[in-house]
């Protein structure tokens, strides 16, 4: 009894201090989360401090979640290397995992570093896999098509940002059609801000100010921040308007700024280039060259490959790649510990296992092999049947015309019986009446004319291929020409088909060469050989 009431204050103290662990991951999540856009780096320290009590708390999701903030404070920050390497590190977290929805903002974010950097093709990838991940994600759910706006929005930014501004307002166009007031993540002044720079690229410097002045109150409230980028395009809006006092006002205020909330530092060298203009305007070519000076140098910090704070990220640095790389060497390591404990193992089991495992490997050869042998044996008599089938198909074609030739031939010497008849009968005309004599001679030829449409409907019943290809081919051939076509087929002399048809042999000439040419045949094509190929 005792025993099991120490257990259930060892399992509640468990509990209570697992409990603790989740409440103080939260409370230091919710610190960084206040302190992100006013004191980045205390906000680093409780991300960290956040991450490392979710992981022993077993909370994936969670920790995946203090990586992607603490990545997001490194990147307004001008810290890619450091943005990036916190994103991969989500990214092997959610191995374990099968959550689309976090990989999918990972992947985002992934994505818009690249841009900075120009690396265009990598950076649009990751967007439109993210993009794509999120339009899964609604499908499956049936959830609300508004949460695609902040994805297309990312990529319309990008390709601003990328300055091919046409493209990217496809993206925006589609950002407004899936957004809801009450569902978008993105909120409308952010769409409203992208279209107001677009305007501005456009020329129409107006339509972008009176925009930036209705959307300014919100900004100013809600993402003080933010206002580095907000003051620069505005200060865009009015230099293309040639209003170089405004302009230069705008600037120095996206500085200022910038320096107070030590935000989007990085954004500063595009300020500074563009002080530059609008002082190389003003004819102060001291300060448009100071100006243009300190643009550069802080390019060369923030993108130089040089720059100690990128080589790592432009040397593409993959920690994913590397953690797996090192897992599995751990893997490979326990493996081999695992076979240094096995060598304890007598011989004679090694022994019996390595026996076992050969004589699966002949069975499953000799299998292996009797499967294919069978199938062998099997596709070698189908083939075998199939030519033994194509062959009595033949033979009985041949068969059937050779009948069809012995019934041609037999109408022949018919046809020659009925013209001694009606020779005799002219002969002895005296003898007979005239209507009689008229009234069989008619008989003859309906019956001649019969015997030969019997012919003609038997041809076609075993010739059936041919006679299609010869009306498809050549509509414009007449019956008589059919008929000349059939008897050639039946391996006829230009004798026979004259007896037969009771033409001359210089008609059926006649007709042969009609054929030819109907047919568009050459003269070194022989009319037999071609007829007989159909």
């Amino acid at each position: 009894m005792k025993f099991k009431s120490i257990v259930l204050l060892f399992f509640f103290l468990g509990t209570c201090l697992f409990s603790q662990s989740i409440i103080d991951a939260q409370k230091a999540y919710n610190k960084g989360i206040s302190l992100k856009n006013s004191d980045q780096d205390s906000a680093i320290v409780f991300f960290n401090k956040s991450y490392d009590l979710y992981i022993e708390s077993k909370d994936t999701i969670k920790a995946v979640e203090a990586l992607f903030q603490k990545a997001f404070v490194y990147e307004t920050t001008a810290k890619y290397a450091k943005s990036y390497d916190a994103l991969w590190k989500a990214l092997l977290l959610m191995d374990n995992i099968n959550n689309d929805a976090t990989k999918s903002v990972v992947y985002h974010r992934l994505g818009r570093i690249y841009s900075y950097y120009k690396r265009e093709n990598k950076s649009i990838e990751f967007l439109k896999k993210s993009l794509e991940l999120q339009k899964n994600i609604v499908g499956i759910n049936n959830s609300s098509k508004a949460n695609l706006t902040s994805y297309h929005y990312s990529i319309a930014a990008t390709y601003r940002e990328l300055n091919k501004p046409e493209l990217g307002k496809k993206y925006l166009d589609s950002a407004y059609t899936y957004f809801d007031k009450q569902k978008s993540l993105t909120p409308k002044p952010y769409l409203d801000f992208e279209k107001a720079i677009y305007l501005s690229k456009k020329g129409k410097g107006e339509e972008s100010i009176k925009i930036m002045e209705e959307i300014y109150p919100w900004f100013q409230k809600n993402t003080p921040s933010y206002m580095v980028l907000f003051f620069k395009y505005w200060g865009d809006a009015y230099l293309s308007l040639k209003n170089l006092e405004k302009s230069e006002e705008y600037y120095l205020k996206s500085l200022d700024i910038s320096q107070k909330y030590k935000s989007h530092i990085d954004f500063t060298p595009l300020v500074y280039e563009k002080l530059s203009d609008v002082y190389l305007l003003k004819k102060d070519y001291l300060k448009a060259f100071r100006n243009l000076n300190k643009a550069k140098e802080l390019d060369a910090q923030f993108f130089d490959s040089r720059s100690p704070e990128n080589k790592s990220l432009l040397e593409i640095k993959d920690d994913y790649r590397i953690e797996k790389e090192r897992q599995a060497k751990i893997i490979q390591q326990q493996y081999l510990k695992q076979l240094e404990q096995e060598e304890k193992i007598t011989d004679l089991k090694n022994t019996l296992l390595i026996g076992s495992i050969i004589s699966l490997l002949i069975i499953g050869l000799l299998f292996f092999n009797y499967l294919k042998t069978k199938h062998k044996s099997e596709k070698e008599l189908i083939r075998k049947t199939k030519q033994i089938e194509i062959e009595k198909t033949k033979e009985l074609l041949e068969l059937k015309n050779k009948e069809l030739a012995a019934s041609a031939l037999q109408l022949i010497e018919k046809d020659e019986f009925l013209k001694d008849l009606k020779a005799k009968v002219r002969e002895g005309g005296d003898k007979l009446k005239v209507h009689e004599l008229n009234k069989v001679l008619r008989s003859v030829s309906v019956n001649n004319n019969k015997n030969w449409e019997e012919f003609r409907a038997r041809f076609i019943e075993v010739n059936k291929d041919f006679y299609d290809q010869i009306f498809e081919k050549f509509p414009k051939l007449s019956q008589g020409d059919q008929k000349i076509c059939a008897l050639i087929k039946l391996n006829f002399s230009s004798k026979e088909m004259a007896r037969l048809l009771g033409i001359s042999v210089e008609s059926v000439h006649t007709v042969r060469h009609r054929i030819r040419k109907k047919m568009n045949l050459p003269r070194s094509v022989n009319l037999e050989d071609y007829i007989n190929s159909l």
